[in-house]
């Protein structure tokens, strides 16, 4: 360490074509992420082009200030990147440009092992300390290592970068050449989410538990998670990037960290994009811990947080789970990032879920997203073993450690209506399905879903059925005892086959519609079960209901089923049916009883021994 810090800063001032006068022909050159990228220098290394030859730029997050990717420099610099953005993805396309998929965990790994040989590296800091120490600011992330393995290093000195806390510091003793620059930081501007984007964001915070912490990316879909938090409690954050939408949840009390398993009171990160209001945010704020990319993005580090959310976009989704998130067929569109990294670390964390977004379409509407197949040339980011949760903005598929069946009809069940048919279609011939498999062509009436605290203070979720629940409905049946299958179905059952449930769990919502009374969840070291159906179809002759009810017999008596024919009867208004029937056994007193609170206009007539209940409903 030198003591004499401001002089050995003073000495190795100079000017941007000075400090880059040291490049040679055949030099790997690092160049800062994001919006940390060191602008000054970028631009004068395009100025100093003719000086320079087979320079191979390596860079992680490019915003594209500088267009060195331009056939024009060809023989200049040659482009590695390590996560393609727009500016790079037209050079990399015609071959110009390279891109190296790795996980953004190991990029560290290869710098320091001398896979991927840094000889100089350029950056942006913010002015040195009292003690000489300059912080990198708002682009930690691969930034240190790069800086701490490189031969040589130019730092761009800009009072705008703010001073993060953290591992996030160098001293002016570590950099060779510092050059000032008083320019705004590059500002990234969060896109507004849409009216898809917000479906999904809701959708999203339903999966989220109070005291999680979460990891999100950049863009509008992880943007429009951000408003339907408002409600949780005591949420912390361990993510390798974040944007100024953290502020609003932070201001209101929602992200307090004091609740994490691993630094907690801390958000934890190792970049971040925004405007001038986040940057001033974070500055000097000891509330943030940036750290390098090899200590947040490690997926053993990830997974120390309990209530690990892990929360990444997707391009495709085939119907087994296989994800791809960097290429469009043989088109490399962007890159693996931190992706892999907290899905895995999500998925080893105490009640951690990892949970892959995706719009149902593409922008136009004209393609699905979730396919049968990936198509030649894409490639699986997340594989079909790591997916937890997919979702998109018609709902949510939980598919880890399901059946491909499984997995097929669920994921089928949150595309777009338009692609369903075929995406069955395409189910049954790769042999996914069962042939005969149906599937409700309308949209999951999730306005249905609701909480109820039974008779013995039990709170207990009721929902629509949904397709993906015929092999609970047969549990259900296979463990009611012979007298309650006799009093359901007036019959003594042997087997309650594919064939009868799957018409039980595939329904339209409209003629035929039934409520499942739920206990646990659909989540890692959980599961759903089904402890009580209600249901109702229309006859089209009379437009009367008939209802029906199922419920295990260690959830009887305790209001279940009066619950559920107050449901279905206000549900059966709201679709324009003139009333409700049942056929009950005469000596089913408590199924008997439920009819009797029912409605004032209950008619019945007996007949061998079975109670045939009409109530029409009144008319206004």
């Amino acid at each position: 360490m030198i003591i004499n810090w401001a002089e050995t800063y003073r000495n190795r001032l100079t000017d941007a074509r000075t400090a880059l006068s040291r490049i040679r022909r055949g030099d790997r050159v690092f160049i800062g992420s994001a919006c940390g990228e060191p602008q000054l220098l970028v631009r004068t290394l395009i100025d100093v082009a003719a000086d320079l030859a087979d320079t191979e730029i390596i860079h992680f997050l490019d915003l594209g200030i500088s267009n060195y990717t331009k056939e024009v420099f060809n023989e200049q610099f040659r482009h590695n990147a390590l996560f393609i953005g727009p500016s790079t993805r037209l050079a990399i396309k015609e071959g110009r440009a390279d891109y190296t998929p790795v996980f953004l965990s190991e990029i560290p790994l290869l710098m320091q092992r001398g896979s991927m040989p840094i000889d100089v590296a350029l950056i942006t800091v913010s002015p040195p300390d009292n003690n000489g120490f300059v912080s990198l600011g708002i682009s930690v992330d691969i930034t240190k290592t790069a800086a701490e393995v490189a031969g040589y290093v130019v730092a761009e000195v800009n009072p705008n970068m703010p001073r993060t806390l953290g591992d996030s510091f160098l001293h002016v003793s570590e950099i060779n050449a510092f050059v000032e620059n008083d320019k705004p930081l590059l500002e990234f501007m969060q896109k507004s989410p849409d009216t898809i984007a917000k479906a999904i964001g809701e959708n999203i915070a339903d999966i989220i538990e109070n005291e999680s912490t979460i990891q999100t990316g950049v863009g509008k879909i992880p943007n429009s998670i951000y408003t339907y938090l408002m409600n949780k409690k005591d949420l912390g954050v361990h993510t390798e990037t974040f944007t100024e939408g953290i502020i609003d949840l932070i201001e209101a009390g929602v992200i307090t960290c004091r609740k994490k398993s691993l630094h907690p009171g801390k958000v934890v990160a190792s970049f971040c994009m925004g405007t001038k209001k986040l940057y001033d945010y974070v500055h000097n704020n000891p509330l943030f811990e940036f750290r390098p990319s090899i200590y947040v993005n490690d997926p053993y580090v990830i997974s120390r947080n309990d209530k690990m959310v892990a929360i990444n976009s997707a391009l495709t989704v085939d119907l087994t789970g296989q994800v791809c998130s960097d290429s469009l067929g043989f088109e490399f569109y962007s890159g693996i990032g931190g992706q892999v990294d907290f899905v895995r670390g999500a998925a080893i964390s105490r009640r951690g879920k990892s949970i892959m977004v995706l719009p149902s379409t593409t922008d136009d509407g004209k393609t699905s997203r979730i396919v049968p197949y990936l198509s030649p040339g894409s490639g699986v980011v997340v594989t079909r073993g790591d997916i937890h949760y997919v979702v998109t903005e018609f709902g949510v598929a939980y598919v880890h450690g399901k059946s491909i069946r499984d997995r097929a009809v669920a994921l089928i069940n949150i595309s777009h209506p338009d692609f369903r048919a075929a995406l069955l279609d395409a189910a049954k011939k790769q042999g996914y399905v069962y042939k005969d498999q149906i599937l409700p062509a309308v949209l999951y009436p999730k306005a249905y879903e609701t909480y109820w605290t039974d008779k013995k203070g039990v709170s207990i979720f009721f929902r629509p059925v949904k397709a993906t629940d015929e092999r609970a409905i047969q549990d259900l049946i296979y463990g009611l005892p012979e007298q309650d299958i006799y009093t359901r179905f007036f019959q003594n059952l042997k087997s309650f086959h594919h064939k009868v449930a799957m018409p039980l769990a595939a329904i339209d919502y409209n003629n035929k519609m039934a409520l499942a009374a739920v206990t646990g969840k659909e989540e890692p070291g959980n599961r759903e079960q089904i402890v009580a159906v209600g249901r109702y179809i229309r006859d089209a002759n009379t437009n009367f209901a008939e209802v029906a009810f199922t419920t295990h017999q260690d959830w009887q008596n305790r209001g279940i089923g009066t619950f559920l024919i107050q449901s279905l009867i206000r549900i059966a208004k709201e679709h324009n049916i003139n009333g409700i029937t049942a056929d009950v056994l005469s000596s089913n007193t408590p199924m008997m009883k439920v009819f009797q609170k029912a409605g004032p206009n209950l008619k019945m007539h007996q007949a061998y021994g079975v109670n045939e209940i009409e109530i029409p409903f009144e008319t206004k």
